[in-house]
C-alpha cells in the first residue's frame, strides 16, 4: 500500500512497507528521489532503526543471550500501519512484536510523521520506550536523491567552512583510518572516486545542511539539526546522491558486542520518548 500527501508546491508518496519516501516532486512534476532501479540499488529513502550500518559479526549480548540484526537493521524491512493522516501530513506507526524482540529485545513505538510545508517535507523521528527497561537505539534517514545527467555537474555545498575529515568503513565496519576532502568555499565537487571505498562516514559536522547544486545552481538543501553524525553515498555509475542524518554508526573492530556502550547510541530510559527530525527544501 502506498499514500500519497501534497500540497500547492510538492507532493510525496510513501510505501506503508518500510514507511519509506519512494517519490517526491514539484508543482511541474519533477522527481527528486532516486526511482530505485535495483541494478545499482533497490531502494529510495529507508529508515535505519534500531541500529545505522553493521554490528560486528551481526550480533549483540544482552542479558546474557545473543542475538543477531542485520545490517541497518529491521524497521526498512517492516510493514508500518498508517495511523494519523490530513491531505499534507501522515503518521505511520511500528509495534515491537513477537518477530521484532527475536532480534531486539525491547518494547517500543516507532512513529514516522511525514509533514508537506510550503516547499519543504519534514520528517520525523519518534521512538517510545515501552519496556521496563533502558533502551538502546540508533536511528537514521537513507534518502537518496535523483541526479540526472552528468554526475560531476553536481557539488554539495556545506553550511559553513570547515576541515572535512571522514572516517573509512573496513568490512562494513567503522575504521580509525580517516581522510580528508578538499572543500574550497564549502563546496564539495561530486566525482564518482570520492566513494570507491563506500559511503563518506562523518562523526561530526558543524555543518547542519547540505545543497545539492547542479552546475552551481541549487537543487534542494537537506536541513539535520537533530542528527550529530552523517553519511553521503552512491555507488559506481549511479545517477543518484545520499544524504544520510544519523544518530549512530557501524561498530569498530574493537566493539564487544554490548549495544549500551557502542559509539553514537542513544539511551532512552522506560516509559519516555524521543523526537528528532529533518528536512528536505526544494527550491
Amino acid at each position: 500500500m502506498t499514500t500519497t500527501i501534497s500540497n500547492s508546491n510538492l507532493t510525496a508518496q510513501i510505501n506503508h512497507f518500510g514507511a519509506e519516501l519512494f517519490s517526491l516532486k514539484n508543482s511541474k512534476n519533477k522527481e527528486y528521489i532516486w526511482e530505485g532501479n535495483p541494478a545499482f540499488w533497490g531502494k529510495h529513502s529507508p529508515i535505519l532503526f534500531p541500529i545505522v550500518g553493521t554490528l560486528k559479526n551481526n550480533s549483540y549480548h544482552y542479558n546474557g543471550a545473543e542475538y543477531h540484526l542485520s545490517r541497518h537493521g529491521f524497521a526498512r524491512d517492516t510493514e508500518f500501519k498508517l495511523i494519523e493522516k490530513s491531505e499534507n501530513s501522515v503518521t505511520f506507526s511500528l509495534i515491537s512484536s513477537e518477530e521484532t524482540r527475536k532480534v531486539y529485545p525491547f518494547d517500543f513505538e516507532l512513529q514516522i510523521i511525514y509533514t508537506l510545508d510550503e516547499r519543504s517535507l519534514n520528517i520525523e523521528y519518534k521512538v517510545i520506550n515501552k519496556s521496563k527497561s533502558q533502551m538502546p537505539f540508533s536511528i537514521g534517514a537513507h534518502p537518496a536523491f535523483a541526479l540526472p545527467g552528468n554526475f560531476e555537474n553536481y557539488s554539495l555545498e556545506f553550511e559553513n567552512e570547515e576541515s572535512l575529515e571522514y572516517h573509512l568503513l573496513e568490512n562494513d565496519l567503522i575504521s580509525y583510518k580517516t581522510k580528508k576532502l578538499e572543500v574550497k568555499n564549502k563546496i564539495l565537487h561530486l566525482n564518482y572516486q570520492l566513494f570507491e571505498n563506500d559511503a563518506l562516514v562523518f562523526k561530526s559536522l558543524q555543518s547542519k545542511s547540505l545543497t545539492i547544486l547542479e552546475n552551481s545552481n541549487p537543487v534542494l538543501r537537506v536541513d539535520f539539526k537533530d542528527f550529530s553524525n552523517l553519511g553521503i553515498w552512491t555507488k559506481k555509475d549511479a545517477p543518484f546522491i545520499c544524504i544520510e542524518p544519523w544518530l549512530g554508526y557501524s561498530d569498530t573492530e574493537e566493539n564487544f558486542g554490548n549495544l549500551f556502550k557502542k559509539e553514537g547510541i542513544q539511551i532512552l530510559n522506560s516509559g519516555k520518548s524521543f523526537k528528532a527530525k529533518f528536512n528536505i527544501e526544494i527550491f
